[in-house]
């Protein structure tokens, strides 16, 4: 039987006897017996923010769903299982580091012993840890406060995570952000605007009760696929999931579910029972249109819009006075396409709204984010068990690390509970957010970066600029498991220093994260991998001891885990039940981001729909929109294999089209052509027919970070990965 939206002919299926299969040679390769210890092991997961593990143990959610693993899983876990970096490898240049592959970077194995570079060397060469630490508390003890920035990635621990911010603060710095300016900064912005809160309104068993969830701007197949259970589940229970995404992902389409035998019998199960394929960056258009058609059908909450809600009359003017004709060009899709859409919804008593950086990579990402949640406002969506918000978040622990104050501005009530608790005075100049830190430094005006994990490199748009202006740092020192592009490119002229740490699951003490429903686990940490390496925290803690001796914060007390979750209970609103974590293991919802009834975290106790604007048409010399996109086999800047299964690609030098675009210029798979933006090109890049609409094109990330300029969202500052102007140049023949 044909499923409504959804075209039978795909011939990739998401999942499936492959997935498995790979999964098995992964786990073979890194050994069954190391594998299954850290699977099993009462950690949480290193992957997604969709979480699991902690005390329920290693393969089970906070549902008790068992086995509630992935292949991501198994993936991150790949990495951590390496032997270490032969000594003789750092006899190398950077120059012979750079030629190789950034998979191959990430493979060379666990970094066991800390390494510099000098400004004036190509090599790195192992150092002691004394030397290494005396040598960063001289560097940034010899330079101004506001001259550093403090970075973290989502991967690291809450506890990690504090005592960088505070570190940074009693330094005298601000400037201190996270990958989430990257990513779903206009989430937080979004819904902070709208409810008072920023991050997701549901819990996991909410998810259970949906009988419609909208997946907006992401591909969980490949990035959260454990998601996808819950979406099978709500088609297994008769609702409905309806994706809205430019490319036809075969995994959103059909995913074969390697936990449910009938689905990997059957050849995989229907996800999508409808799907719109609007243009690259065409988002707001379409959600204005949803929103048009549920008020020209009348199909709208009046009720709960005039108790519980502000603004909604000049919401439903700017609606109303919106063209059709301007939504459908915008769109590319049909006015009956897009109010069979709202059709459905108005059918849905219980709706969940998914999102991911196909809706914040955009130069109007906060209003993608409040769009959305102006239409779970008309519907009354939000408020009530099994209804509500929820962005896909990607680390594992992105949303504790802006939890527990790893941002440029403080809440103002966790700023005063620091200055109360050690009676100290925190900095008043406003700090700076990631690609700010790195237009400084471009500029000239930073001269030493701590980075706690990640890829910044990698992970910042115009690979030149960002190159160039990490160049400019001229101390930087990195935390870290294993080697990446950001080790070994941009500090030509500069030091840097990199150390080893520990795992999550190689912690001396056990540490705590937050999954994208606010849930937060205890892992307990204890493998044993590596002889050299050392916990995050404790380096932190022992970088403040010498930076600020005489400080009325004891860094020292800090290298104790259940101490700085003490500091992280007294000073952080919602955290109060991590004071005893480690003595009762009783995980917890982070109080006041669940909204089971319709009061919210605004002045009024109300939601405010918000309005918008359409932005402009494309510039005339880039007639294209091209979006970044990740591979199924690759977990943010990290890369584990060079073939995507899902889409069929072989090599990440590749630019997927639709048959429009083929046809237009006279392309034919296999074929090579140039990708040109107003910032840089791709040259030699190999054609690969996709299914997407006319003008919309895909290429990989960070490969395509080339053809990414630095303009942003002015409310978010996160740019624009997902929406880049660029024209097609067909190689001479």
């Amino acid at each position: 039987m044909r499923k409504a939206g959804v075209d039978e002919r795909v011939n990739i299926v998401g999942g499936g006897p492959k997935k498995v299969l790979y999964t098995l040679k992964t786990l073979n390769r890194i050994g069954l017996l190391d594998s299954a210890k850290a699977l099993k092991s009462h950690n949480a997961c290193k992957a997604c923010g969709l979480g699991m593990g902690g005390q329920r143990g290693g393969m089970t959610n906070e549902l008790d769903e068992f086995p509630s693993v992935c292949n991501k899983s198994i993936q991150a876990q790949s990495t951590d299982i390496q032997p270490p970096i032969p000594a003789e490898l750092f006899t190398h240049t950077l120059a012979e580091f750079n030629d190789l592959s950034d998979h191959e970077l990430e493979h060379l194995g666990r970094l066991d012993t800390p390494v510099f570079k000098a400004a004036g060397d190509n090599c790195y060469r192992p150092i002691s840890w004394d030397d290494a630490m005396a040598l960063a508390a001289q560097r940034f003890g010899a330079t101004s406060p506001e001259r550093s920035f403090f970075y973290s990635s989502g991967r690291s621990s809450n506890e990690a995570g504090f005592v960088l911010q505070l570190l940074a603060r009693l330094y005298g710095t601000n400037n201190v952000n996270n990958c989430s300016y990257y990513c779903h900064q206009a989430t937080g912005v979004g819904l902070g605007n709208v409810l008072g809160s920023g991050t997701a309104t549901i819990t996991l068993e909410d998810l259970g009760g949906a009988d419609l969830v909208f997946v907006i701007g992401a591909n969980p197949a490949s990035n959260h696929p454990r998601f996808v259970h819950q979406l099978k589940n709500c088609r297994d229970r008769g609702g409905q999931v309806v994706v809205i995404n430019p490319a036809k992902e075969p995994g959103l389409v059909r995913f074969a579910v390697p936990k449910s035998p009938k689905s990997m019998i059957s050849g995989g199960t229907w996800i999508a029972s409808r799907y719109l394929q609007p243009n690259i960056g065409s988002d707001l258009a379409l959600l204005k249109g949803i929103a048009k058609a549920l008020l020209e059908a009348g199909a709208i909450n009046t009720d709960f819009i005039a108790a519980h809600t502000d603004n909604f009359v000049a919401y439903r003017a700017d609606i109303e006075q919106t063209p059709w004709e301007d939504i459908t060009a915008a769109t590319g899709l049909a006015q009956a396409e897009i109010a069979a859409v709202a059709d459905d919804y108005s059918r849905a008593e219980h709706a969940v709204f998914a999102w991911g950086m196909g809706i914040t990579h955009h130069l109007n990402g906060v209003d993608n984010v409040e769009a959305i949640a102006n239409l779970a406002l008309l519907r009354g969506m939000l408020g009530k068990p099994a209804a509500g918000l929820l962005p896909l978040r990607g680390h594992s622990n992105v949303q504790g690390i802006g939890t527990i104050g790893v941002k440029p501005v403080l809440a103002a009530d966790v700023l005063a509970a620091i200055e109360r608790e050690w009676q100290v005075a925190l900095p008043e100049a406003p700090g700076l957010d990631t690609l700010a830190c790195l237009e400084a430094a471009d500029a000239g005006d930073m001269d030493c970066a701590l980075q706690l994990g990640g890829n910044l490199y990698a992970a910042t748009p115009n690979a030149e600029f960002a190159r160039r202006a990490l160049d400019n740092v001229g101390f930087k020192m990195y935390l870290t498991t294993t080697l990446n592009r950001g080790h070994v490119c941009g500090m030509e002229h500069s030091e840097a220093l990199i150390l080893p740490v520990a795992a999550r699951d190689e912690e001396p003490e056990p540490t705590t994260q937050e999954s994208m429903f606010n849930y937060v686990r205890l892992s307990d940490g204890g493998i044993k991998r590596l002889r050299n390496v050392r916990s995050e925290v404790a380096i932190l803690a022992e970088l403040g001891e010498r930076l600020m001796p005489r400080s009325p914060v004891s860094f020292s007390a800090f290298k104790q885990h259940a101490k700085v979750r003490a500091a992280i209970a007294a000073t952080v609103p919602g955290m109060q039940a991590l004071a005893d974590i480690d003595q009762n293991q009783q995980e917890f919802t982070v109080s006041g981001r669940i909204f089971h009834t319709p009061s919210f975290n605004t002045p009024s106790g109300k939601a405010g729909f918000k309005v918008h604007q359409l932005p402009s048409a494309m510039l005339e010399h880039y007639p294209h929109r091209l979006a970044s996109i990740r591979s199924e086999g690759q977990f943010n800047s990290i890369i584990y294999e060079q073939a995507d299964s899902y889409r069929g690609t072989t090599t990440r030098w590749c630019v997927l089209m639709g048959k429009d675009d083929l046809r237009e210029h006279q392309l034919t798979p296999g074929d090579l052509v140039s990708l040109v933006s107003a910032c840089g090109r791709m040259d030699a890049l190999t054609v690969c027919e996709f299914d997407l609409p006319a003008g919309s094109l895909l290429a990989y990330y960070p490969e395509a970070n080339r053809l990414i300029g630095t303009e942003r969202d002015p409310r978010s500052q996160t740019p624009a990965f997902k929406s880049v102007p660029v024209r097609i140049e067909r190689a001479p023949r």
